[in-house]
Formats: C-alpha cells, structure tokens, sequence
C-alpha cells in the first residue's frame, strides 16, 4: 500500500468551486490524523479540511487564493515521513526541505507575546497558530472572512504589513532638477473631458500624452482599494455565470398580509413556549410550498434534454452577513414540514449562518431560493439573480401599510392594508408568463386567506 495519501476538495454539490483561504501548515510539518488542515471558502460556506492521516505534509498543489473543484488535488501527506528528507532532482519540495526552502527568507524572528487559548478560543485553529507565530493580536485585525471574520490570510496579511520595510525614496543624481524638463509644444492639443462636461485642454508631447503635471490636467479622485474577500469574488462569479446562462424574467405581484399577521399575534406566544420564534419567512416558506403543489414545474432545473422536476421542496433562504456577503441556508423537504417545523428549522439555519457555524450540508441541495430583501427597507429590486442551476428565484419587498380600494358589502371602501410587493424571477428557457402568473396566484391566495 503506497504511503502517499492525497488530500482533496471534499465533493459538493453542483459542482460548486471553492477557494483555498489558508493553509494551517508548511511543507515538511508533521500532521496527525483528523487535524485541521486548511480553510475553504465557497460562495456559500466556509469550511475545515481535516487531515485524511498522520504523517509529514510533503506537498502543496493549491496555494491559498486558488480556485479547488471538486475532488481537486490540495497536497500529498507522507505517512512513513519521520526525519527530514532533501529535495528531489527536479527542484520540488518535499517533507525534507527546511522551511526556508518553502518560504521566502523572512528577518530573525522577534520574541513574540503568547496569548492565552482561552482568549483565542473563538478563533479558527489557523488564526490562533498565526496569533502565536506573529505576535499579532487578532482583535486588532480587520476581518475579510464572512461575519468580518479573521482570516489566517488577515492574519498573513497584518504580518507583512507589520514587518514589510518601507520603499526607498527615488533618488536624483546630484545637480540634477528633480523637475522633469518641459515637453516641446507640438502646437496640438488635446480636450480631457470630465463627467459634467467641462473641456480643460492640455498641452501634448508628440506621443499625445503629456507629463501627469502638466497645465491644465485633472488629478483623479481619491481612492483606496479594499481587497475582495474569497466569498465575495465567488458570488460574483456565480452571479456573473448565472445571468449569461440563463434568460432573466421578473413578474410582480403584490400580497396582503392582514390574516398572516393575525395568525402570527395569536399564535407566537404559543410557538415561543416551545421555544420557537415565529417569524414572517416561515410563511413565506410555507406559503411556497402551497404555490409549488400548484406549479410543480417552477421547482425545477434546466437540462439541454429536458427540464427535471423536483419532488423534494427545498427552499433556500438568503441570509445577509453585512460586508462580507451572504449565505443560503436550506430548509430540506419543506413539503413535509408544518408550520412549527418551518420555523424550527429557520431558527437554527439563520443562527448558524449569522455565527458561522453551517455545515456544507446545510447550504446544499437547494431546488428554490427567497430573498427577502425587504428587511432592509427595499420595496422592489429587479431582477433578483437566479441562483443556479435553479429555475425561479422568490423576492420579498417591504411590509407597509398603504391605501387600497376594498369591496365591501358592494361598495368601494379606502382601507390601510399591510401590503408588499413579491415578485417571481424565472429561467426564462424553462418557464413562461403563464406558469410564473400562476404560482404567484397561488403564493398570494395562500398569504391572504391563511386561516385563523
């Protein structure tokens, strides 16, 4: 049996991409079984690889910042390394090589301060490693990771910041002006065009550019660039793929919510005794799920060879966590739940999610998705992005109250409603107007006459 073990990217579904965050450990460091090993982080999740056996890390195929598919070859463990070995022919490093083969050469190392593991406790493994390597407080790092989590890429980055010397001043031979010689005037011009549509004409050189200095030129505006975090540049790029992939269409409806709030005040005393929070989206699950029995073909995905219908109901529920993006908790077989079980189960995904604790199996398998973006003020937003490979997209604007015209007993009555604004987005290739109309029919039919 060889004693080279492979480390891979777990397999997730739908052949979601991850990214490598940050190795815990450096070529040539011993490791033991079910350690932690590194930090992956998807558009959806971030996650632990453990250590698939006890050994010497001997290689390293995917650095921190790479792109891991599924099933994706991370590194090698050595499971007979016990002493150092020296580099192979060909210049790869293995177990053997020192770590100033593996890193670049760094300053004598300063005594560093040693924080206390209880104090670090709620920090990953590889940021406490960091915190004990640098010195470096992790209270005093601003975080990338998802929740504005520390990151050992954070902590790596502090550590450089801390210890990079600063640039040498260009220097200017002697007797000679610092001042760049004037241009010669070639006698053209050219108009740099600002956005409010003032010319301020420059003179050029007889490259067409002039110096930055020059009579007449507009400095830019001030800037500074904030690096984008791992999750962040995976949903822009599910985002991205998700627009070119599919046809976008939106259909607005608008629900009144006088009996769900009713419903709501008589009942949440009864669903906090069993310690259970009632809140508004475990409607809107619910109230999916009636819409889905009468649409089932909205509950879908795309093939190039037919359209596969789930029978399964498993909503997704976009969950905001500030700057650092957002995640998709997924209730699972929504279809068999009740209204309690609804609520149960979104009180422990949105917990886990806001404290960065989900599991990949808790953002995966999604057949449906609500942005309830209305918690944040918005009325409306359009289009709401499909989150693929999925067929339709729920969004939810704003809970207010507003004027309608109501039938009563004949006449035409002005009445204050609880309304919103819920719109439908769909696959366009496998939907049309007359299924999304539908399913919204249903979704808001089954709000407005919730049963007492």
């Amino acid at each position: 049996m060889s004693h080279i073990v492979d480390i891979v990217v777990p397999l997730e579904q739908e052949g979601t991409k991850a990214v490598v965050v940050s190795w815990n450990k450096r070529i040539g460091e011993p490791i033991e079984l079910d350690e932690p090993l590194l930090e992956l982080e998807t558009d959806k999740v971030t996650q632990e690889v453990s250590s698939p056996a006890s050994g010497q890390l001997v290689e390293i195929l995917l650095a921190a910042g790479a792109d891991a598919a599924p099933g994706a070859l991370l590194g090698r463990i050595d499971t007979q390394a016990h002493a150092p070995k020296e580099d192979s022919a060909d210049g790869t490093a293995h177990a053997g090589a020192g770590l100033e083969a593996s890193t670049p050469a760094q300053a004598a190392p300063q005594a560093q301060p040693s924080f206390s593991p209880k104090y670090l406790a709620h920090y990953s493994p590889s940021v406490r490693r960091a915190a004990q390597e640098f010195g470096i407080d992790p209270a005093t790092v601003h975080g990338s990771g998802r929740g504005g989590r520390v990151t050992r890429a954070d902590m790596q980055a502090a550590h450089d910041k801390r210890t990079k010397p600063l640039a040498e001043p260009a220097s200017t031979p002697a007797g000679q002006d610092r001042a760049a010689p004037e241009p010669a005037s070639t006698g053209r011009d050219s108009a740099l065009i600002e956005p409010g549509g003032i010319a301020a004409r420059v003179e050029t050189d007889q490259a067409g550019a002039g110096p930055a200095t020059a009579k007449g030129a507009v400095a830019g505006p001030a800037s500074h660039i904030v690096p984008h975090s791992s999750m962040r540049l995976a949903i822009a790029r599910h985002m991205a793929a998700s627009v070119a992939a599919a046809p976008h269409v939106t259909a607005v409806f608008e629900a009144d919510w006088t009996a769900v709030m009713r419903h709501r005040d008589q009942n949440k005393a009864a669903f906090a005794a069993e310690g259970v929070n009632l809140s508004y989206t475990a409607y809107l699950v619910a109230a999916c799920v009636a819409a889905m029995r009468e649409v089932p073909a909205v509950n879908s995905r795309w093939h190039d060879d037919g359209l596969e219908i789930f029978d399964d109901i498993n909503i997704g529920i976009g969950t905001a966590l500030g700057e650092a993006g957002l995640v998709v908790p997924v209730i699972h077989k929504a279809q068999n739940l009740s209204l309690i079980g609804i609520a149960r189960r979104l009180q422990e995904a949105t917990a886990a999610a806001r404290n960065g604790t989900l599991d990949a199996s808790d953002v995966r398998g999604g057949t449906f998705t609500i942005s309830n973006h209305g918690v944040s003020g918005s009325l409306f937003a359009s289009p709401i992005i499909i989150n693929q490979p999925q067929s339709a997209i729920l969004g939810v604007g704003k809970l207010e109250k507003r004027a309608v015209v109501r039938e009563i007993d004949g006449i035409d009555a002005i009445q204050i409603r609880p309304m919103a604004y819920v719109s439908l987005t769909i696959d366009h290739r496998a939907l049309d107007g007359h299924q999304t109309n539908a399913w919204l029919s249903r979704f808001v039919q089954t709000l407005e006459q919730w049963p007492l």
